[in-house]
């Protein structure tokens, strides 16, 4: 009896250290993008007809970030920011969209991402400063009416341009496409999609591990806190229904938490940030007419002076 019962003891002893270093592991993985696994770009603007400007922007706190400057017909820009452990190259379709309709479009990059150095992703808490650092650069040193200033944001990238847009005025409308609510109802949803674990125990337990890392609370990253304080300025938000990445529910609870005006696009039997591939046309369209009628883009009259971009 004794010995079974040690038995059972040693057992669940070894099946809870299993699932703790299981779960040890794959915060790790959710929370770093080691160098040498950086997606890199394959493809730039020219690849799609559109000619470009390599150009980058420097953090407060010293990263080097690398981004795109595709010139435009009209005085407005569009900044594009990538999602989860992505690239610039994830853009170019939505951006050659955008350009087609005369917006300027800097395709942005972060930390930890592309080419960019780094291997810690903090999920909008570090990386505000390089949007900040891209919002910098476009005010200061691109063709554009600081006025007139959108984005669009994929998955994470949404994430983190909702947060951003919120604190500075300036940003006058925003798209986030497949962009996720909070980073906990991410990790609720879409740990199975991601490390093939079940959602319980794993979910909780790779939260514990990932605010030991980080060094911060998950719940500090929640797009529905900061969304509402968005309003008066426009937001639209489109999400697939069969979303295996981020849930449906994400696109759902940010339009919940949304002041007005806002705009939900929801269809089904698309991927994640696929809506520029699978319904480009209705892309081009909606997301065109809203940075028109939120931006208001003129164009240059006849004659005007030549930007050292053109």
């Amino acid at each position: 009896m004794r010995r079974a019962v040690f038995s059972i003891f040693g057992l669940a002893l070894s099946l809870g250290l299993l699932l703790t270093l299981a779960s040890l592991w794959q915060a790790n993985v959710l929370v770093h993008n080691p160098q040498d696994e950086h997606k890199l770009p394959l493809k730039n603007p020219r690849d799609f007809g559109m000619e470009f400007q390599d150009v980058l922007a420097a953090s407060v706190d010293g990263f080097l970030l690398n981004g795109w400057f595709i010139p435009g017909e009209n005085d407005a820009l569009i900044m594009m920011q990538h999602g989860y452990k992505y690239n610039r190259q994830g853009l170019l379709e939505e951006a050659s969209m955008m350009h087609e309709a005369g917006f300027n479009v800097l395709i942005t990059s972060v930390r930890s991402h592309d080419y960019n150095k780094g291997e810690l992703i903090t999920f909008g808490i570090n990386e505000q400063q390089d949007l900040a650092a891209w919002y910098d650069l476009a005010t200061n040193e691109l063709p554009v009416n600081p006025s007139k200033i959108g984005m669009l944001g994929e998955s994470l990238g949404g994430s983190m341009s909702i947060q951003y847009a919120v604190t500075n005025p300036s940003v006058r409308a925003v798209v986030l496409h497949s962009a996720f609510s909070s980073l906990q109802d991410t990790i609720n949803t879409s740990v199975t999609y991601f490390t093939g674990l079940p959602a319980f125990p794993f979910a909780p337990m790779i939260t514990f591990w990932a605010e030991l890392i980080l060094g911060f609370s998950v719940d500090q990253v929640d797009a529905t806190r900061w969304i509402s304080d968005f309003s008066p300025r426009p937001v639209l938000i489109i999400h697939s229904t069969t979303d295996l990445v981020i849930s449906q529910k994400s696109g759902e609870l940010l339009y919940q938490s949304a002041s007005e005006p806002k705009t939900l696009w929801q269809e089904s039997g698309i991927e994640h940030v696929g809506f520029d591939k699978a319904r480009a046309d209705d892309f081009s369209q909606k997301v065109g007419e809203f940075f028109t009628n939120a931006l208001k883009p003129s164009f240059p009259k006849p004659g005007a002076a030549k930007s050292k971009w053109e």
